[in-house]
């Protein structure tokens, strides 16, 4: 699809809970050239009252109306996994790009039809995937490209939390934790995060192993997950995951280790990188925007006008997507 034609990019919200009231909506209209025309939530009031809040001129309760706007000319979908696919196949039919929350979908096969459509139409889809655009994680990319710590030889991430659902009753409980919904558990939701960010420094992930587990029995999803895989160029990554932990158990760190030295930085709580070698440790700390997805969607739009690339696409998005699938599988179909 020719994008260069256009000036301003103007977004429909398909799902505007929690997720878009400050980490990524505003950014929709703070970026230059772009502009936020439109919100769609199945519940009417609450629709209107986040368009009211951030004066959105058009709000709606039904996703195809938002679609078909001709004020719209892109879509952004940010809502629960199982609805990606038809949302973003439906306004790729309809000629506006696409830029969907991540996961990509709930599994796979679903990221493959929506990048079949995707060429089938020339229509670009792109995926939320923004520690990709944000300063800690670019920077430690920037130095085992440099050769800080020497040739790479291994990564491991380590995400413990605790468990947010102990005491609550299944109808309390987040929509992460019900693979219907979700395609798996808090695994494919934060871990998601982790490993689409090894694939854009280390490369493309080619082999995977996982084991996953229900321990607490809380909910139906796997809360426990191990794994090994191996990336294109040969490097070897191990990650543990654990959603039931208790709070003086968790953990959260991606560790890259080379040949002189090793980087390691939190993914998910603000803490500072360290990076060791021969000359000893230092510590670097970085502050993200405060729309936290506002550098990757700067580049989307940039890309819309035919002025750069984002690093995240469907392509890469999928691939991650391939590999989360592969990590949990034998939960969901023994063997």
């Amino acid at each position: 699809m020719k994008n260069k034609a256009l000036h301003t990019i103007r977004w429909g919200i398909i799902g505007v809970g929690n997720v878009t009231e400050v980490k990524s909506g505003p950014a929709f209209y703070k970026v230059p050239n772009s502009q936020l025309v439109a919100v769609m939530r199945r519940n009417a009031e609450k629709a209107a009252d986040y368009a009211r809040r951030h004066n959105i001129p058009k709000w709606y309760s039904n996703a195809s109306e938002l679609i078909n706007d001709p004020d719209v000319n892109a879509v952004y979908i940010a809502t629960p996994p199982d609805s990606h696919a038809s949302y973003a196949i439906e306004a790729m039919r309809a000629g506006k790009p696409v830029y969907v929350e991540k996961p990509m979908a709930r599994h796979y096969s679903e990221c493959q039809e929506m990048l079949e459509v995707s060429k089938e139409t020339g229509v670009p889809i792109w995926v939320a995937y923004y520690r990709r655009t944000l300063p800690a994680f670019l920077k430690a990319k920037e130095l085992i490209e440099s050769g800080v710590i020497g040739k790479p030889l291994m990564v491991n991430i380590k995400l413990y939390k605790e468990a947010g659902e102990r005491g609550k009753k299944p109808d309390e409980m987040s929509w992460h934790v019900y693979p219907e919904i979700a395609g798996a558990g808090h695994f494919f939701d934060l871990a998601s995060h982790q490993l689409d960010y090894l694939d854009f420094v280390l490369g493309k992930i080619t082999e995977v192993k996982g084991n996953a587990a229900n321990l607490a029995g809380l909910y139906p999803a796997e809360d426990t997950v191990s794994g090994t895989w191996k990336h294109e160029s040969g490097l070897i990554g191990t990650g543990s995951w654990c959603f039931v932990v208790d709070k003086n158990s968790v953990e959260d760190y991606i560790q890259f280790v080379g040949e002189k030295g090793e980087i390691c930085l939190p993914c998910f709580s603000h803490g500072k990188m360290k990076v060791t070698t021969a000359n000893g440790t230092e510590e670097l700390e970085f502050e993200n925007p405060q729309h936290i997805s506002q550098n990757l969607v700067q580049k989307v739009v940039e890309e819309l006008l035919g002025k750069g690339k984002s690093p995240s696409t469907g392509e890469s998005a999928a691939r991650t997507s391939w590999v989360l699938d592969e990590m949990v599988k034998d939960f969901y179909e023994p063997q």
